[in-house]
């Protein structure tokens, strides 16, 4: 369902770029530098989700900007308190004189707490705040097969973690001579609403929904989070279990190696060791290192990797 690349070199600061399964845009976590983003992908961009506005997560987010300006598209741009006007003030840096009405549209969907987020938009060419109200949800973005959930991590500031969850779905594999029909559709909602009794008809013949759930699979939808700063902290390792635990694959940041977890605790970050733990707590089936400092030299960061891998695959 979901493929998720790195589009950021070791040594750049993070950006990851998420497709979809049948999906015709792309969906953007952070904007470090990444050199490898390209200018199709900045423009095919349906919505950006940015943990945080630390100069190495926001600084790319001109970029995006000067690509999607006269597609026309509306982008959602998810974040934490205060994003729609961090957003607002880079667009206006800008001199604006010969921009045109619907070049392009942004909504800005700002985090408030676990609950609930406010919804503005931005347009050109005077880019004021259109306020849209504000919004009781756990979901901050949802699209036909997919949604995606939220959790505030603590990094001296709100960092945002996202999970993207596929929508579970039904499916009827045909069994012991049966073909398909409209009668298929009315088992799946019978399945879906709990409704066991109900009376299906199949080929002039009325069977119980129940004599014919044995052929309903359940397909549970793919999850995928993206975890980036954040302090070590029992407090954010809660949170982290709670929202992220089964998932199918996690990105987790790994800004330090062992030897440097003082100064991850300093900084309010994660080391990786510990970013391997949490993630072997939450029995996730695939967990990947991700967010380096760039003060590390090749070989640091090899050796990071080890450790995470080797607190993550531990057994014991």
């Amino acid at each position: 369902m979901f493929t998720v690349e790195v589009k950021s070199d070791r040594k750049e600061d993070i950006c990851l770029l998420i497709k979809v399964d049948n999906h015709s845009f792309n969906y953007i976590c952070d904007c470090g530098e990444a050199k490898a983003l390209s200018v199709k992908e900045c423009q095919d961009t349906n919505a950006v989700f940015l943990s945080h506005t630390h100069i190495d997560h926001f600084v790319n987010f001109d970029t995006l900007l000067r690509h999607q300006i006269g597609t026309g598209k509306k982008v959602v741009i998810c974040g934490p308190n205060g994003i729609a006007d961090q957003v607002q003030n880079r667009i206006k840096s800008y001199c604006w004189n010969l921009i045109e009405e619907g070049a392009i549209t942004y909504e800005i969907r700002e985090i408030l707490d676990q609950q609930s987020y406010k919804s503005v938009v931005l347009k050109p060419p005077f880019w004021e705040q259109e306020v849209m109200g504000s919004f009781e949800e756990e979901n901050i973005f949802i699209e036909k097969d997919f949604n995606v959930e939220f959790e505030i991590l603590d990094h001296k500031t709100d960092s945002i973690a996202y999970l993207f969850k596929a929508v579970d779905k039904t499916k009827i594999v045909l069994e012991n001579g049966f073909r398909g029909g409209k009668w298929v559709a009315e088992l799946k909602n019978a399945f879906d609403e709990n409704q066991a009794e109900t009376t299906i008809q199949v080929e002039g013949k009325e069977y119980k929904a129940k004599e014919l759930f044995p052929m309903v699979k359940k397909e549970i939808g793919e999850k995928v989070g993206i975890i980036m700063d954040h302090d070590a902290s029992p407090e954010n390792h809660s949170k982290i279990l709670k929202k992220f635990g089964l998932c199918d694959e996690v990105y987790i940041e790994c800004f330090y190696k062992d030897e440097d977890k003082e100064l991850a605790k300093k900084n309010y970050h994660s080391y990786a060791s510990m970013s391997g733990k949490i993630m072997k707590e939450c029995e996730v089936k695939r967990a990947y290192p991700i967010h380096f400092s760039r003060k590390y030299k090749e070989e640091d960061i090899e050796k990071l990797i080890a450790q995470f891998e080797k607190a993550y695959a531990n057994n014991d």
